[in-house]
């Protein structure tokens, strides 16, 4: 199975708790200082017991001076593309080209419409996340001329002002399961963004790279074009992640943890080990 060749990097995923928000703010500043390279927080507007995303990752950035920052992952029928991307593209500046834009498709749809948010089928919501990817990079073209004009059936820009750019070539990386959201990550996303938890097992790794590689090749693009990342639940050895991400090619590991001890060990310990491990092989391939 494929080795995409990327750089590896480890970040920390933490829940925003609205219980305890200096607590996240903390654990933010500790995974800095341990050598996190990525800090990503989970996004459910509709759960008053979080601290909303957009808001912490503002809040933090400001508080922070070098680690790469993310939602993981935005839910689109709560956040209109174009103004999601002025948002994204205005967090990247004021942050310093720290910040990455991860979107998902929706799904808690009883909690999205008691928001006020549209109801979708899965289809629909695949559809609806393909346009609003389309806005949000004809928003930070500002290269192109003119306003933005988009008539989706989901989504319609009539003449919208381009920008701002984002400090740095943003990625957008998709939260995906299933084969017709996975098609898109090849076709329209920097990157793949699964739970390990809710994968059947390392076989569905394989499974979606797979999908994802040929809905790339098919688009015109690289399958190494599209970075592979992976939520973990809980610690896992250094050999384990060594594997996943030379036979996999997952080559960004998150970790869910509120525990400072478990953040410094798997940036302090963990991280090393899989890095030398893995430029071993990719060494004794040369």
């Amino acid at each position: 199975m494929p080795d995409y060749g990327h750089d590896l990097r480890f970040g920390i995923n933490l829940v925003p708790s609205s219980q305890e928000p200096e607590a996240v703010v903390a654990l933010a500043q500790l995974s800095e200082r341990a050598g996190a390279d990525l800090l990503t927080f989970q996004d459910h507007p509709y759960q008053p017991a979080f601290l909303d995303t957009w808001t912490l990752l503002s809040y933090v950035a400001a508080r922070t001076d070098s680690i790469a920052l993310s939602g993981n992952v935005h839910p689109l029928p709560l956040r209109p593309p174009a103004l999601l991307a002025r948002s994204a593209a205005s967090l990247d500046i004021l942050s310093g080209g720290r910040f990455e834009l991860a979107l998902g498709a929706g799904g808690f749809w009883d909690a999205i419409a008691a928001l006020g948010g549209p109801r979708r089928s899965p289809a629909e919501a695949v559809e609806a996340l393909d346009e609003g990817i389309r806005i949000i990079r004809e928003t930070w073209d500002t290269d192109a001329r003119g306003g933005i004009r988009f008539d989706g059936r989901h989504y319609r820009v009539q003449g919208a002002k381009r920008g701002p750019r984002p400090a740095h070539a943003m990625g957008i990386w998709l939260g995906a399961y299933k084969p017709r959201m996975l098609r898109l990550v090849g076709r329209a996303a920097d990157g793949w963004l699964p739970s390990l938890p809710y994968l059947d097992g390392p076989g569905a790794l394989a499974e979606g790279n797979a999908v994802i590689d040929e809905a790339a090749t098919e688009a015109g693009r690289a399958p190494g074009d599209v970075r592979r990342l992976l939520n973990l639940a809980a610690d896992h050895p250094a050999e384990q992640l060594a594997e996943f991400a030379l036979s996999y090619g997952t080559a960004t590991f998150l970790l869910m943890t509120g525990d400072p001890g478990q953040i410094e060990r798997f940036t302090g310990e963990v991280a090393p080990a899989v890095r030398e491990l893995v430029a071993r092989e990719r060494g004794g391939r040369a």
